[in-house]
């Protein structure tokens, strides 16, 4: 999963997770975990030490008079990926994981994550930290409700909780004699110093036109538009999203990790553009391209970045409304608009338009994962030839796929940090490995690779599963189930107006024709093998014989699957002849390109994984009672 430094979008993901199995007992010691119930307690070497931490942040809280304070994994943007200048979280715990919240009070310290990270939590954190393993507000505020006394003050940076947390949060105290307490200055940076790493002041450049599918001022006009349509008729739309302005005005720097955002914010009007940025990072020619030195309804004003809040406060004291998607922006924006000047949505208008790609995006878009499929062919047929004589690893592969992408044209860095585990490490869904800490990839076991590339033209996230010997009759009932849930995800039909929730969330939004989305069935057995299958889809106009709009979904991923772990039989016809139209669809789009470049191996190993499959005989399955929950989430991608 990842973003795009050169385009921007909503990304629908269609997950299908298949689990079965039974938690087996954990040697902690040699699962690298620690053991806090011994004395002394083991520590493995991937433990911070955060006793000097915890008590300098608690002697802020002493001075502030809080019981406790809690600490979210997130910027002031909400950013999916946040920068090293923003990991209050990793510093203060040690965990490296994004997502979590960790609260401390002047006894104990606690840290919530979902099941994606509870082993990395183990690994990570120092016997000061309890592990909760739980999300949302509702069981910190029955924690923090044991843990102090009454009368308690409950601390919190307001440039850190969105609305809907401050209000969940806020909710669930009331009536408990406990105060939710907003705190301006975050007490993590204050104990942090001068150690904390600088704000990034790379330059905030545009992109050239042939890579984005409309300027700057046919998007500003789009907005206000939809402005001048809304029944509650808005005289502002307020931006915090990161992505979204880089959308906006085809904006791109690096603040963000995998991502070509920088911190900003833009208050949009009907006669004005403000864009509160750090003007000392954009030179004169992005200036001019930004009709900067004017202060027409078509001129993008700087203004420094700091100043967000004093200026909105200005413009909310006059008889305006503005527009704000509530799912994505800070209480401490919030508060300093009058409640009767809001107009309060779950997405801004900008987070919905850009969701939905024009032709020329499209376009871009299938370029890019054509391009893509190349590194990751010749990837595993690199792995193919040198797995079997065991000098691979899983950081050093991830490090070979890295290195096939730079290679390729209009390349600027990964979309993601690449998921490559081997064996059992697949089974942790977000496992990834490092110089330090890895296994060896063996012919005798399942090995997972999910990555992705970041292209001037569009963004790329796929993942595969394979096998190098002989897999077991279980591990090929297992992955070709998987197949089965990606195919039948790729080939649904569904009317126009279907609504999904957003991710962990009850949120739903509904998708349309020239949405980006990504389909990745899974399976993992603990202990043992992870299976995951991803690619990503266009959702297009479906053709059908009934009235009403359909919709359905183009593949542009283009790499085969493992032949070598795909059971024919449990194959329906329509599913093997979905399957082989998609086959061969690789072979037209990806064949020529791998021929134009000379790489006569990779294009010979493409026929052969791409060779139509005939159906087998019928078999006996022992999976026949897998169950499989679907759901669909958002992500958060860009051109």
């Amino acid at each position: 999963m990842a973003w795009d430094p050169w385009s921007c979008w909503h990304w629908l993901v269609l997950i299908c997770v298949c689990a079965w199995g039974h938690a087996r007992p954990v040697d902690l010691r040699r699962e690298g975990m620690r053991n806090c119930s011994t004395i002394p307690h083991y520590l493995p070497v991937t433990v911070v030490n955060t006793t000097e931490q915890l008590t300098a942040l608690r002697q802020q809280m002493h001075t502030n008079n809080l019981s406790a304070y809690i600490i979210p994994n997130t910027d002031a943007h909400m950013s999916e990926y946040i920068g090293e200048h923003d990991k209050r979280l990793t510093w203060i715990t040690g965990f490296t994981g994004s997502s979590g919240t960790a609260v401390v009070t002047m006894g104990k310290a606690g840290l919530w994550t979902d099941s994606r990270y509870w082993i990395q939590a183990e690994q990570e954190m120092d016997c000061n930290w309890e592990l909760h393993k739980e999300v949302g507000s509702a069981p910190i505020v029955s924690w923090l409700l044991t843990e102090i006394p009454a009368g308690g003050r409950v601390g919190f940076d307001p440039l850190l909780f969105s609305i809907g947390t401050w209000k969940s949060y806020d909710m669930a105290l009331k009536g408990s004699d406990r105060e939710l307490v907003s705190i301006k200055t975050n007490l993590v940076d204050l104990v942090w110093g001068s150690e904390r790493p600088p704000v990034p002041n790379q330059p905030i450049y545009f992109l050239q036109e042939n890579f984005t599918g409309s300027t700057w001022q046919e998007k500003v006009s789009s907005i206000r538009s939809q402005m001048q349509k809304h029944p509650k008729a808005p005289t502002a739309v307020l931006l915090s999203m990161l992505d979204e302005i880089a959308w906006l005005f085809n904006l791109r720097s690096s603040d963000i990790p995998y991502n070509p955002f920088f911190y900003s914010y833009t208050l949009l009007t009907n006669s004005f553009i403000r864009l509160f940025v750090d003007k000392s990072r954009i030179n004169s020619e992005t200036l001019q391209y930004l009709n900067s030195s004017c202060t027409g309804p078509m001129c993008v004003q700087l203004e420094n970045y700091s100043q967000v809040y004093d200026k909105v406060q200005a413009y909310a004291s006059g008889a305006v409304r503005i527009w704000i998607g509530t799912s994505n922006t800070m209480y401490a924006l919030y508060k300093v608009i009058p409640e009767d000047k809001v107009v309060a949505e779950t997405y801004s208008p900008v987070m919905i338009t850009k969701g939905v790609k024009n032709s020329k995006e499209q376009d871009l878009l299938r370029d890019s994962h054509v391009r893509d499929a190349v590194p990751v062919i010749r990837y595993l047929v690199w792995l193919q030839k040198n797995v079997p004589k065991g000098i691979v690893n899983e950081f050093s592969g991830a490090e070979q796929l890295d290195s096939f992408r730079r290679e390729e044209k209009f390349f600027s860095g990964p979309s993601f940090k690449t998921i490559s585990a081997s064996g059992l490490n697949a089974a942790m869904a977000h496992y990834s490995p490092t110089k330090e800490i890895h296994r060896n990839l063996s012919s005798n076991e399942m090995y997972l690779v999910d990555s992705g590339g970041q292209y001037w033209d569009g963004t790329t996230d796929i993942t595969r599963t394979v096998h190098w010997g002989t897999p077991s009759a279980f591990q090929k009932e297992a992955y070709t189930r998987v197949l089965i849930g990606n195919i039948d995800l790729s080939r649904l039909i569904f009317p126009a107006d279907t609504s999904g929730p957003v991710g962990f969330q009850s949120s739903s939004i509904t998708m349309s024709k020239g949405m980006f989305t990504s389909i990745e069935p899974g399976y993992y057995q603990d202990g043992e093998f992870g299976i995951r299958l991803e690619d990503v889809a266009l959702v297009v106009e479906a053709k059908t014989k009934y009235p009403g709009t359909y919709l359905t979904f183009e593949v542009v991923s283009f790499v085969p699957y493992d032949r070598n772990l795909i059971d024919v039989s449990l194959l329906s016809s329509e599913q093997l002849q979905y399957l082989n139209r998609y086959y061969q669809t690789i072979r037209e789009k990806v064949g020529p390109e791998l021929q134009r470049r000379k790489l006569l191996e990779e294009f010979e190993w493409l026929q052969q994984h791409t060779e139509p499959l005939s159906a087998g005989a019928p078999c006996t399955t022992f999976l026949a009672s897998l169950v499989a929950v679907s759901t669909i989430a958002i992500l958060d991608w860009s051109i």
